[in-house]
């Protein structure tokens, strides 16, 4: 079967430097954000779990119809990482991705300290 070349997705990781610490211990801030997100660009989410630690500190991963979303804070660093990454299957979601992020950057105000693009 001959088929055409096929590029599964993108998949952004970003760390990001955060001055105002609330935003990284908020993790239900984070939620109420991403299904914002979710909506905006019209993605399915198939579940989510959040982890709250002892610093405050939390872990939030969305599990999407088209991948998924992560993130792990670290306010004592000023610092979180990012993961977005959305599947190709039916459309090229690659500026769907850096839209993604984008919002992210903005709602945490951030500084990026690193920002990787891996075409899958």
């Amino acid at each position: 079967m001959d088929l055409p070349p096929y590029s599964p997705g993108l998949h952004k990781l970003v760390t990001l430097h955060v001055d105002e610490i609330s935003k990284l211990t908020n993790s239900a801030g984070f939620v109420a954000v991403t299904h914002s997100i979710l909506e905006k660009y019209e993605l399915e989410k198939v579940g989510a779990v959040v982890h709250d630690f002892e610093n405050q500190s939390f872990t939030i991963s969305f599990c999407l119809k088209e991948s998924h979303i992560c993130i792990h804070t670290w306010p004592e660093y000023n610092q979180l990482t990012l993961d977005v990454y959305l599947c190709n299957y039916l459309q090229d979601n690659s500026d769907k991705v850096r839209a993604v992020m984008a919002d992210y950057v903005a709602y945490f105000e951030a500084v990026i300290i690193k920002d990787f693009e891996i075409n899958r």
